[in-house]
């Protein structure tokens, strides 16, 4: 089972108050509902293909109406593995219209909300949770990315779901696609909200437990890339200084200080070590240590002496 139908499950065996019924009923029929004609007039359809949802659906429809929808399972086409439930209400579609709010004063349905139909923040949160239920997916936290979408079929729905995330602080944003806008949430905090709002325990936990498995995993690995990344620095300086010194020995340079000397011999017994590392060798070799900073210092000399010897030979030649 996907992530999002494993929300989508939790979210289906929520117990709504009274209000809380109409404000998810109408979330559900404005994302997925549609407008038909049949023998008896005008009918209501609802479609999903997700199990939770349609039982969710006829549930809420047979509790607040007191009428028994009628169910069609339909297979779909192009290999898809889930079957498509629409349901359809024929009884009631007046009432159940002008309750829901499913067609404005324009006469355009599956625009506008009526804003007493989500007044109460119970009835909010029922709002979100009835939109995701209907077309709502989400990422599994486990994922590279973090993303939460509602698929509406109007940038008006799509607007009305924004405004709702922003009461609750959820940042939603609103985009165009292929099948109409999306209201969507990419920050990992706001989906955590999100699933909060909506009443999404058991899936909140997952996803927090997730997503804090991944981010500590993904900090154990930009520290052991930094560790990496400073040792072959290390090394290549290391490289460097090596053949500073094969340049400087060639020449049969004499009379070197005494400090150029040292960071030498150290240099030579220690060809991979780092600086940290040289310094307590020199504590070793010399009963004292060389910090880190008089290292660089005497390796940058060395590398002075190194270019002026070549630069002679060039000029000499």
């Amino acid at each position: 089972m996907s992530y999002t139908s494993e929300v989508k499950s939790e979210l289906s065996n929520i117990k709504n108050l009274s209000c809380c019924q109409k404000a998810e009923l109408s979330a559900m029929l404005h994302i997925s509902g549609s407008v038909e004609l049949s023998s008896k007039g005008l009918l209501l359809a609802f479609q999903t293909t997700n199990n939770a949802v349609i039982r969710k659906f006829m549930k809420l429809v047979k509790e607040r109406y007191k009428i028994e929808p009628e169910l069609i399972s339909k297979k779909q086409l192009n290999l898809q593995k889930n079957d498509l439930f629409i349901a359809h209400i024929e009884d009631k579609v007046d009432a159940i219209m002008n309750e829901l709010s499913l067609m404005n004063k324009q006469a355009l349905f599956f625009q506008d909300v009526n804003p007493d139909l989500i007044k109460k923040e119970c009835c909010k949160r029922a709002y979100l949770r009835g939109a995701f239920l209907a077309g709502g997916s989400i990422n599994s936290p486990e994922t590279s990315t973090y993303h939460l979408e509602i698929q509406t079929s109007s940038d008006k729905q799509a607007e009305v779901l924004k405004e709702l995330s922003e009461e609750f602080q959820l940042n939603g944003k609103v985009s165009k696609n292929k099948r109409g806008y999306i209201m969507y949430i990419k920050e990992a905090e706001k989906i955590s909200d999100f699933l909060r709002v909506t009443g999404a325990t058991n899936q909140l936990f997952e996803f927090e437990d997730s997503r804090i498995k991944r981010d500590f995993k993904n900090s154990i690995n930009r520290v052991i890339n930094c560790d990496i990344a400073n040792e072959r620095k290390a090394l290549d300086a290391a490289a460097h200084q090596l053949k500073h010194i094969e340049i400087i020995e060639k020449k049969n340079v004499s009379e070197l200080p005494k400090s150029l000397k040292e960071v030498i011999e150290l240099r030579k017994l220690y060809p991979d070590s780092t600086l940290n590392e040289l310094s307590y060798a020199a504590l070793e070799h010399y009963g004292y240590l060389i910090s880190k900073s008089a290292l660089n210092h005497r390796f940058r000399a060395l590398k002075d002496l190194a270019n002026t010897l070549l630069m002679n030979e060039e000029n000499h030649d």
